[in-house]
C-alpha cells in the first residue's frame, strides 16, 4: 500500500518487517506501512480492544481505508466514499486541509523550544486570544489534549470556585469517560461496573423544576450541558438555557457549556448555546474540531474570577495542569483551524448546508412510515426511525426491536456504506437514531449523493428488500446471542 504523506523520520533505512518496526538504520514510517498495514484487523484484535474487529467484522465495516481529503475518502480499491461522520466531529474543516498540514509543517521546521515548563511561548497566547475573541464574556483558556480533559477541567474549576461538592448533568448526556466526566455521564451503559463515582445529580434536559429543587439544597457548584445533545441529536427546548443559567447563577452556582462536538460552527452558530440570546456560559468546553484532526487539543474557557480562584497564588501555579497541553503542534493546528473557519466561511455554510440537508430529508416523513423525524441544527442531524403502521412492516420492526433496540437503524447504517459508499452511525446505544454531523466542508453535491442514496434504503426497507432484511435477521442473531 501506499503511505499517506511521503516524510520519514530520522534516517534513511528501512524497518524490518518481520520485528515490528525496532530493527534496521533509523525509522522509514512508509516501509513500516508498506510492510505491515495489512495486518490492520490482526493487530488490533492482539494488542488493543478486542471487540472493536469483531464488531466491525460482524456488520461488514472492516474496510480499509487509504488516503482522506475534505468529506472523502478512498478505500484500498480507489473507491470514493462519503463521509457524513466526520472522525465522530474531529474533522470539522475536511480531513487533510492544506491550510492545517502547512501550519504544521511550518511549526516542525521552525524546531521551537517547546514544552520547557519554564517561559511562555506565544502560539498558547494566540490561539487562547482568538479563542477567547468568539466569547467575550469570557476571559481565560485551560489547554489540555481531549474533551474528556475539557470537561475534567470544568468541574474542577467549578467544584473549587463555588466550593460546592455536587454538579447536574442532563438525561442522555455524554461528556466523556474519564472517571469525573463518566460522573456527568447521562447513559448507565458507560457508567455500569465504574462507581463510585463524583456525587452528582442527573435532571431531564428541560426539567427546570428539577434544577430549582436541586439548587436548593444548596450544595450544587454547576449544571453542565450540551446545548445539543449528541446521543440521540437532542437541543435543549426553547427558553431552557437562559432560564437555567438565571437559575444557577440565583443560586451562587454555575453554568457548563460542554461545547466538545457542537462548538466551532457545528450547529450553524460557533457555539451552539448562541443560539438562544443572553445565554453567558461561566464554563466552556472544546476539542476535537479544534485540532484540524491531526493533533489533540482540549480547552477549557472560563470567567477570570474563577481561574483567579483556582490559581490564587504562585503556590498553586500547577494545581491543574497537563504534560502536553499548549504544545506548539496543537496550538498551531488550532490557530490554522480557526483562519481556515473564517476565510471559508464554514459558520454561515454549516447553517445554510444543514437547513438544506435537513429540509430535504425532513420532506421523505410523508413518504416512509419507518421514518419518524428529522431534527437537529447546522450540521448536526438525527434521523429517527418508528414504529411503522402498515401490518408486515410492523411485524419486522417488532422481530428487531424484541431482539434489541437499535437494530433497524443499524440496518439503514450498513447499506449506506456497504451499496452507496457512505459512512454514518447510529446516534447511540438502544437508539432508532443516525447521527449525520459531516465535515463542514460538505457541498451541495454531497448532499444531493446522501439524500439519494437515503432515499433508495428506504425504498428498499418498505419494499421488503431480502437483502435487507435478511442482515436484519443476522442482527438479530448477533444481539440475543450477546445477551
Amino acid at each position: 500500500m501506499t503511505a499517506a504523506g511521503t516524510g520519514t523520520g530520522a534516517g534513511t533505512g528501512s524497518t524490518d518487517g518481520n520485528t515490528g518496526g525496532g530493527a534496521g538504520k533509523g525509522f522509514d514510517l512508509g516501509a513500516l506501512l508498506a510492510a505491515r498495514g495489512g495486518e490492520r484487523y490482526e493487530l488490533h484484535a492482539r494488542h488493543l480492544n478486542h471487540q472493536l474487529p469483531r464488531m466491525l467484522r460482524t456488520i461488514g465495516f472492516d474496510k480499509v481505508y487509504e488516503r482522506a481529503e475534505g468529506a472523502h475518502f478512498w478505500d484500498a480499491e480507489g473507491n470514493d466514499h462519503l463521509d457524513m461522520l466526520a472522525g465522530f466531529g474531529v474533522m470539522g474543516v475536511g480531513r487533510n486541509h492544506p491550510v492545517v498540514r502547512r501550519a504544521l509543517h511550518d511549526v516542525l521546521d521552525a524546531q521551537l523550544a517547546d514544552l520547557t515548563r519554564f517561559d511562555c511561548q506565544p502560539l498558547p497566547g494566540l490561539l487562547a486570544e482568538k479563542l477567547l475573541s468568539y466569547t467575550p464574556h469570557l476571559d481565560r483558556v485551560f489547554f489540555g489534549n481531549s474533551g474528556t480533559e475539557a470537561v475534567e477541567t470544568a468541574l474542577k474549576f467549578a467544584r473549587y470556585a463555588t466550593g460546592r461538592p455536587r454538579v447536574l448533568y442532563c438525561d442522555h448526556a455524554f461528556h466523556g469517560l474519564t472517571a469525573g466526566s463518566l460522573s456527568v455521564n447521562g447513559e448507565g451503559g458507560f457508567r455500569d461496573g465504574f462507581a463510585p463515582l463524583l456525587p452528582d445529580t442527573r435532571i431531564g434536559l428541560g426539567d427546570l423544576a428539577a434544577l430549582e429543587r436541586e439548587l436548593r439544597r444548596g450544595d450544587v457548584a454547576a449544571l453542565i450541558v450540551e446545548p445539543v445533545q449528541g446521543k440521540g441529536v437532542l437541543a435543549s427546548p426553547p427558553g431552557f438555557l437562559p432560564a437555567a443559567q438565571e437559575l444557577l447563577h440565583r443560586h451562587k452556582a454555575l453554568l457548563i457549556a460542554d461545547e466538545v462536538q457542537t462548538g466551532l460552527g457545528r450547529t450553524g452558530d460557533f457555539y451552539a448555546y448562541q443560539h438562544e440570546p443572553g445565554v453567558e456560559p461561566d464554563l466552556v468546553c472544546v476539542a476535537k474540531a479544534l485540532s484540524g484532526g491531526y493533533v489533540p487539543v482540549g480547552a477549557t474557557l472560563g470567567k477570570d474570577w474563577i481561574f483567579k480562584k483556582v490559581y490564587s497564588s504562585m503556590d498553586r501555579v500547577l494545581v491543574h495542569s497537563a504534560s502536553f497541553g499548549s504544545n506548539a503542534q496543537a496550538m498551531a493546528a488550532g490557530l490554522a483551524v480557526l483562519s481556515v473557519m473564517e476565510d471559508e466561511e464554514l459558520v454561515a455554510g454549516a447553517r445554510a448546508k444543514g437547513e438544506l440537508l435537513r429540509g430535504r430529508l425532513a420532506a421523505l416523513v410523508d413518504e416512509y412510515e419507518l421514518l419518524h423525524e428529522v431534527r437537529g441544527r447546522g450540521l448536526m442531524i438525527g434521523i429517527e426511525f418508528g414504529r411503522p403502521s402498515s401490518l408486515g412492516l410492523r411485524g419486522r420492526w417488532s422481530m428487531l426491536q424484541a431482539a434489541r433496540k437499535g437494530l433497524f437503524a443499524q440496518m439503514v447504517v450498513a447499506p449506506l456504506l456497504h451499496k452507496h459508499r457512505i459512512l454514518t452511525q447510529v446516534s447511540g446505544d438502544h437508539l432508532e437514531v443516525i447521527k449525520l454531523i459531516p465535515p463542514l466542508v460538505l457541498d451541495e453535491a454531497d448532499i444531493d449523493r446522501f439524500v439519494g442514496a437515503f432515499r433508495e434504503v428506504m425504498d428498499e426497507a418498505h419494499g421488503g428488500s431480502a437483502l435487507m432484511w435478511e442482515f436484519g435477521r443476522t442482527l438479530v442473531k448477533q444481539a440475543v446471542g450477546n445477551r
